[in-house]
């Protein structure tokens, strides 16, 4: 089974190839063809977790090597890769997902010019994401690393024709870069250190390494996870990133990209549990991002990008899970599992209602979609019910597993705020995803003609797009229950991720009743807001926090002040120094030397008279010289 490993990479990636190159014969039936090899690859993962299940769960693991890639002296570098039960997790998660996907855009996509091209970019997209996630050392991880930040540039400015899906893609692909650049730091020490790459040798020699070495590392591994995974202070792109067609932000923002900073950190957990500081700063940036984006999401109309700002939210979760070391990591990848899920079916879910309704995403245009679309109304109301954490679906087991862990971190007081925290986005997710709910599908209907009098006339999508939401509404609703079963996803991470039970500062049912009532009370808030009043067609002006969340918290204009004006600054002072300094200090010594040989030039005039003049002195000199020697 070890050979069929590199078929889960090869196939989409054959895909991408076949309808990137093919040209415009395949326009026809290309989409046919991605969406092929997508479930191909989904067909390879499930029989490869097959013959996982039926082995020793100390003995699943596989391994394939292809080929040497860079074979020197000291430096081995491999294309191989390793198949356990974290990265088989991933490839059912993403293949499954993927497929799904693939599936919903037939019809999305149905009427789009260029279609081909777009599967061919979802095709290459699964293909990094995968190798990613199977490589069994980090400089082949880079590289899936790599090929899922051009495929997201490429999705994400798809419709290139728009000026702002051109700029959205220029800004995802530049704050990754910034991110990037610290995993590329982190494979350097790495190398320096351990003089390998590999996930084996480097993880089993971390109780050997200094802790100082050890938390340079896992910061900059963080920082590479906060550019993937939209975490502070590297968030900026997550938004803008939803200029991209709706089934580019399910995958991107589910079950894929998004996902890759958390596995990053739980495949590296024996680096950050011997680095508490960086373990630390990864519970931080958590616990700040889940309520970042929770506020972000609480002020958006556009009904995509309030999914955006809960992604990055619900993604807080996880880096945060992540952070508490072995208390945290399987929860982490379990909610990336359910959130999968129920992150999708929202997501397409969104799409679904911009499909009936003219590409409009304006929620404050929405209003009693239930009636027209109840397919869409059933699978998006489960999904919204998973995501706050509603009782018995997916995202209670999940999520507040995390709020126990956070709440048995360090047992003390930052315990309390950490817990505080994960349980106060708990509520406001629920405000920001009932605000979502009710203008979108209730109340009376709000949407008018455009300027050229034609009006929508909302209606339920095809079953290519119906289907999917269907599928991942059951995942939304019984993932959940089914991993908390006699602790069976636990269980199943536990030869990869190590794992201790939390003990909470205060008790598990005093947590999940607090989480409960907190939940319901977000949900009622959002109620009274929006369900008992009029939703007006334009947003009043609002509070001053209010207009913040607007403009995502003020981040780009943070982002603009500091790194843009700051980098200005940076140059203009740098072009001085050069100009003052280095042109100086050049420009002077050749001037100096300039005047000197001026001045020495004079000496030799061609005189006969000068020259014996200049001899006599010279010898002159020297026996004065001789002279004063013999003396003393």
């Amino acid at each position: 089974m070890e050979n069929l490993i590199a078929l889960l990479v090869a196939a989409p990636l054959l895909g991408a190839a076949v309808l990137l190159c093919g040209g415009r014969r395949l326009d026809r039936g290309g989409h046919w063809i991605g969406t092929l090899l997508a479930v191909v690859s989904f067909a390879v993962g499930v029989l490869l977790f097959t013959d996982m299940l039926g082995k020793d769960p100390e003995h699943r693991a596989m391994h394939q090597a292809l080929f040497s890639w860079i074979p020197v002296e000291g430096f081995q570098a491999d294309v191989a890769f390793q198949l356990d039960q974290l990265s088989m997790t991933f490839v059912l998660l993403i293949t499954g997902v993927g497929s799904l996907i693939h599936v919903y855009s037939i019809g999305y996509m149905e009427h789009d010019e260029r279609r081909r091209r777009f599967f061919g970019y979802l095709n290459l997209f699964l293909a990094a994401m995968l190798l990613l996630v199977i490589a069994d050392n980090y400089l082949l991880l880079y590289v899936g690393w790599e090929g899922v930040g051009l495929a997201s540039y490429l999705l994400i400015g798809f419709w290139q024709h728009k000026p702002s899906a051109a700029t959205a893609a220029k800004k995802a692909f530049l704050v990754n870069r910034v991110g990037d650049m610290g995993l590329s730091i982190a494979i350097m020490l790495m190398f320096t250190t351990f003089g390998t790459f590999a996930f084996g040798p480097v993880l089993e020699s971390t109780s050997e390494t200094s802790e100082g070495m050890l938390t340079a590392i896992g910061l900059m591994l963080l920082l590479a996870a906060c550019g993937k995974s939209a975490q502070v202070p590297l968030q900026s792109w997550l938004g803008d990133a939803m200029e991209g067609p709706t089934p580019v932000s399910a995958l991107i923002h589910a079950a894929t990209m998004v996902t890759a900073g958390v596995y990053l950190i739980t495949r590296s957990g024996a680096i950050f549990n011997g680095a508490p500081d960086a373990q630390l700063a990864v519970v931080i940036v958590g616990a700040v991002t889940l309520l970042f984006g929770a506020i972000v999401g609480c002020a958006k109309d556009d009904i995509k990008k309030a999914l955006a700002g809960s992604t990055m939210s619900q993604i807080g979760y996880m880096i945060l899970a992540a952070g508490l070391g072995p208390i945290g990591y399987a929860f982490a990848i379990m909610h990336l599992v359910t959130h999968g899920f129920f992150k999708a079916g929202l997501f397409l879910g969104a799409g679904s209602v911009m499909h009936g309704m003219n590409d409009e995403v304006d929620m404050r245009k929405y209003g009693g979609l239930r009636k027209y679309m109840p397919v869409t109304f059933v699978t998006f109301g489960l999904g919204y019910l998973a995501i706050i954490g509603f009782p018995g679906l997916s995202g209670f087991w999940s999520k507040d597993k995390i709020i126990e862990a956070a709440f048995a971190y360090d047992d003390g007081i930052r315990g309390w705020i950490f817990g505080g925290v994960a349980l106060l986005g708990a509520g406001i997710t629920a405000f920001y995803m009932t605000r979502v709910m009710i203008m979108t599908f209730f109340g009376e209907k709000r949407w008018q003609p455009d300027a050229e009098g034609n009006e929508p006339h909302p209606h339920e999508s095809p079953r290519s797009m119906t289907i999917p939401m269907i599928v991942l509404a059951f995942g939304s609703v019984f993932a959940g229950g089914l991993f908390s079963l006699n602790e069976s996803f636990v269980k199943w991470l536990e030869p990869v991720t190590q794992f201790e039970h939390p003990h909470p500062v205060i008790s598990v049912p005093a947590i999940t009743a607090s989480t409960v009532v907190v939940l319901l009370l977000g949900a009622a808030l959002a109620y009274v807001m929006y369900g008992r009043k009029e939703v007006p067609v334009t947003a009043p002006r609002g509070s001053l926090l209010t207009r913040a969340a607007r403009r995502d918290l003020l981040q780009d204009d943070f982002n603009h002040v500091v790194l843009v004006r700051g980098g200005e600054h940076l140059t203009r002072s740098l072009v001085y120094v050069d100009h003052t300094m280095v042109d100086g200090a050049v420009n002077g010594t050749a001037a100096g030397f300039g005047g000197l040989s001026g001045r020495l030039r004079k000496v030799q005039n061609g005189f006969a008279r000068s020259y014996a003049v200049s001899m006599f002195g010279g010898t002159a000199i020297l026996i004065a010289a001789t002279l004063l020697m013999r003396a003393v």
